[in-house]
């Protein structure tokens, strides 16, 4: 996701509390059927994600909405922009509670899988096979919404991540872009070294999908699947290599453990924009929030690089749907909500408010053509991407934080990095095995 597919997470001193609250706050869910009634009038519930930067998406969504409510002169919409960090428990609970649930919802794409199993998405197969512009959407975006071979749910943007970093910073230090993982650690220590008051890469220790690429890089896994079954390979030594180059990067010669344990990928480019980081791994998504800060003019971006010189570290292939759910009373109004909210032009349009890629490939292109900034993302995309495992358990794994707790407990040095990977495949074989 953005989103973010974006992980959550805090200081590493609370990380058995968080644990314990994540687990208590994310209820088992009922039995959610469709109500039978589809009611043409009323008010419509919309959570919308909260963004670094939230007012250009504010803006696009309103006048979205006032097109809306054009088109439907008895209905009305409220809109709730939520915490990322606190989607998976808001989310499930309104599975949960009919009553008081949204219409339609923005949801991360890794939390798909889970979702349907939980009952909680409408399935829109149908609405979304008869919509026109539903033909022009990436192939990558539309499995992102489809388990099973139903649809539950429209792309609303696909996300990448690649390197920000200060072009004045670099200039003044005489450094060039890495190209290497060991070029990106020995840069980000010489800026720091040059410049105490910067991280040199500003690093998270809640940032799963800052960290993955490292694990990628190198030929590591998250989990291995055989006949739609997931084992965890977190703990696998390429795996275990790669973890441990992330977090060798928390320390006084880059970014201090005491302040950069419990940052999120939010976090690390709300320092970046700010002018406290040499460097950041952001997404294409992250561009309006860093043009919006003390940086405007002075960063310029590249592909994260990988373990070899010239190679591209495999990013996470991230993005965000727009869902109805299940227990809607006003299911035509929700998937037309849905359409509107993800069709080629608001997607156009949120390009150029938030920098989010479109899903549908004829706009992407015209975004690419229109401004530079794309490039990098799009040969990262090019470059080849990775995804989280497509199941159900996943859900459960990352409200679990899982693998945050993981970082966190490493760069704290409650364990070691073969300690905390043993711990962390053994939760996620746990949730695999729950999942079936």
């Amino acid at each position: 996701m953005k989103l973010s597919a974006r992980i959550p997470g805090r200081l590493a001193v609370l990380l058995a509390a968080a644990a314990v609250t994540a687990t208590a706050c994310a209820p088992q869910t009922s039995g959610n059927s469709s109500p039978d009634k589809d009611e043409k009038t009323g008010t419509l519930r919309l959570w919308l994600f909260q963004e670094v930067g939230n007012k250009p998406k504010e803006q696009v969504v309103d006048q979205v909405l006032a097109g809306f409510r054009k088109a439907h002169a008895d209905t009305k919409v409220t809109v709730e922009y939520i915490p990322v960090e606190t989607r998976a428990q808001r989310i499930k609970a309104a599975f949960n509670d009919p009553k008081s649930a949204p219409d339609v919802i923005e949801y991360g794409n890794t939390d798909t899988a889970g979702y349907v199993k939980d009952g909680g998405l409408a399935d829109v197969t149908a609405e979304f096979g008869a919509w026109d512009e539903a033909k022009d959407t990436d192939p990558t975006a539309r499995r992102s919404v489809t388990v099973d071979g139903k649809v539950y749910g429209a792309p609303y943007f696909v996300g990448v991540r690649a390197l920000y970093y200060r072009t004045d910073v670099f200039r003044e230090l005489h450094l060039e872009p890495p190209t290497t993982l060991a070029e990106l650690a020995a840069t980000a220590r010489r800026a720091r070294a040059a410049r105490p008051g910067l991280y040199g890469l500003a690093v998270g220790g809640a940032y799963t999908y800052g960290a993955l690429p490292f694990v990628w890089a190198g030929g590591g896994r998250v989990a291995t699947e055989k006949s739609g079954s997931y084992t965890s390979a977190i703990d696998s030594p390429t795996a275990r290599k790669g973890i441990e180059a992330y977090t060798s990067l928390f320390g006084d010669d880059n970014c201090p453990a005491a302040k950069c344990a419990g940052m999120t990928g939010n976090d690390t480019i709300t320092a970046f924009a700010a002018g406290k980081a040499a460097m950041a791994i952001g997404g294409d998504f992250s561009h309006q929030a860093v043009e919006a800060g003390q940086v405007k003019g002075k960063y310029a971006v590249v592909p994260l690089p990988g373990v070899r010189p010239g190679s591209v570290a495999p990013a996470f292939a991230g993005g965000n749907n727009i869902g109805v759910l299940r227990s809607t009373a006003h299911r035509t109004l929700a998937v037309d909500l849905m359409k509107r909210l993800t069709s080629k032009k608001t997607q156009g349009e949120m390009f150029g408010a938030m920098g989010f890629l479109p899903t549908f490939k004829d706009v992407r292109d015209q975004a690419a053509a229109k401004e530079p900034f794309v490039k990098p993302f799009v040969d990262t995309l090019a470059a080849g991407t990775e995804f989280v495992p497509a199941t159900a358990a996943w859900s459960q794994i990352d409200s679990s934080q899982v693998l945050p707790t993981m970082l966190q407990e490493i760069v704290s040095g409650k364990k070691d990095v073969e300690a905390a990977t043993a711990d962390a495949a053994k939760k996620m074989n746990d949730a695999f095995g729950a999942a079936g």
